[in-house]
């Protein structure tokens, strides 16, 4: 089976993770090793996950000014308008 890459792009996750039958884990690899944007694709999202394991968020965050706060109160609220019909 030929998978478009959009296909491919959506199973990479359960495919690096190794939740996928190895059927399924050959057809990727087959189209991957033939498709140069899917094997960049893999590259940066191997790459992603790399940095995500190794991401520790500083213990001692510092709260936001009030405005601040405030002006992303204000930014989400005229998003949620934006989207409603």
């Amino acid at each position: 089976m030929n998978r478009d890459c959009s296909s491919i792009f959506a199973l990479l996750s359960g495919y690096l993770d190794r939740d996928l039958p190895p059927v399924e884990c050959a057809e990727l690899e087959q189209h991957i090793q033939s498709c140069a944007p899917c094997v960049a694709f893999v590259d940066s999202l191997k790459k992603s996950v790399q940095l995500g394991k190794g991401y520790a968020p500083a213990s001692d965050v510092p709260a936001l000014a009030p405005e601040t706060k405030q002006k992303l109160q204000e930014a989400y609220q005229r998003m949620l308008a934006a989207r409603k019909p």
